[in-house]
């Protein structure tokens, strides 16, 4: 089998994106993967008992599987070391000024409130493990247009997230697919109605500063009939003299146009994996 090669980028000014704040956490996993991991997390996060049998299923699933021929080398990554849920000690806020300001002042650091004032008719900002920050442009909610936090979507619009989970890329697609069936956490919800213009870009941003730890966020994005969306998604993480992993399920379900722009930051020791663009 041919020899896979690790993927290398230039070297580039991290300047803000390496400024570490103090690593404190309201709760933090185990490192690994085991049942009782995933049901702490099924329990924190207060899921409905279908996603704790889908998450358990996923393990189940990324256990047998082995890793694909297709990616590059990643043999540096041991599952056993990583904690794959860390959360902030905050709950998710709609105004900048209730946001804890270390953490505030890292994302006001990457530019993404400024982003909010000229240029975004939404935004979503995200903490290691959970979303700290939520927004959107009130003319866009009264056109029926929903952009808020995954968690709250699987509570507030159950029905249509268990419809459209994780249909396009499933755990059974390979092994990196089912780890994200089984540890997600965290990311963002879209739903724009047939007809609907979402002209002005809506951004989620992730931001990973837990050593040691994994970041899996899932956006799901549905765009009914006529409607478009431009909406943009980035992350970044610090350089680390240990192992992370950051980990992004992008599910597209659309009817006629979606813009799509994905940024992932990969620099230090950091083992990024996205999975993205199956569209319907």
């Amino acid at each position: 089998m041919e020899e896979r090669k690790k993927t290398q980028v230039a070297d580039m000014d991290r300047g803000v994106y390496d400024i570490k704040n103090e690593f404190e956490y309201s709760y933090i996993s185990d490192a690994g993967l085991t049942e009782d991991i995933i049901r702490e997390i099924w329990s924190n996060k207060n899921e409905p008992e279908w996603m704790l049998d889908f998450r358990l299923k996923s393990l189940e699933i990324y256990n047998r599987m082995g890793i694909p021929n297709w990616i590059p080398d990643i043999s540096g990554l041991d599952m056993a070391n990583i904690h794959t849920y860390v959360k902030p000690k905050v709950d998710m806020k709609e105004n900048w000024d209730e946001v804890p300001e270390e953490i505030k002042s890292t994302f006001d650091r990457l530019g993404i409130p400024e982003a909010e004032k000229t240029s975004l008719a939404g935004v979503g900002a995200q903490y290691d493990s959970e979303v700290v920050y939520h927004s959107i442009q009130e003319d866009l909610v009264k056109q029926g247009v929903i952009y808020t936090d995954i968690e709250t979507a699987l509570h507030e619009h159950e029905e249509i997230v268990k419809k459209y989970w994780m249909t396009l890329i499933p755990p059974t697609d390979h092994k990196w697919a089912a780890l994200h069936g089984a540890v997600w956490s965290g990311g963002s919800f879209v739903y724009v109605p047939a007809g609907v213009q979402v002209e002005i870009p809506l951004q989620s941003y992730f931001r990973l500063n837990a050593p040691g730890a994994g970041q899996f966020e899932h956006t799901m994005i549905i765009v009914e009939e006529g409607a478009k969306l431009h909406f943009i998604e980035g992350c970044s993480a610090l350089s680390m003299m240990c192992l992370t992993c950051m980990q992004a399920l992008l599910n597209c379900s659309l009817k006629i146009m979606l813009h799509c722009v994905i940024l992932q930051l990969k620099t230090g020791l950091k083992t990024c994996t996205t999975l993205t663009q199956n569209v319907v």
